[in-house]
């Protein structure tokens, strides 16, 4: 059995929910992951209500060491995106 819900099963759910084209459904699902990464790319903060809040975490370069061979070794600046799920979210998966 399948677990979970990609774009295109949300595309269509947005499609018979509102009854609008897939195509349609599709794009406004890809324009709305894509506004939440442009949005992410610039620096800003994405929060939405009663869903939760995206936002990028950067860890500055720095000096670590190779477990392996105990050699220093240098690490790279790097961001990641961060999601932190709201109150309401988590109480309608509990």
């Amino acid at each position: 059995m399948k677990n979970g819900l990609n774009k295109k099963e949300l595309a269509e759910l947005l499609a018979d929910r509102f009854d609008i084209t897939k195509k349609l459904a599709v794009e406004e699902v890809s324009w709305l992951f894509d506004e939440i990464a442009a949005q992410l790319k610039k620096g800003n903060n994405v929060d939405i209500s009663g869903f939760g809040k995206f936002a990028v975490k950067t860890r500055e370069a720095h000096d670590g060491i190779n477990p392996a061979t105990l050699e220093k070794i240098s690490i790279e600046k790097k961001s990641s995106v961060t999601f932190k799920a709201a109150k309401a979210l988590k109480e309608k998966v509990n």
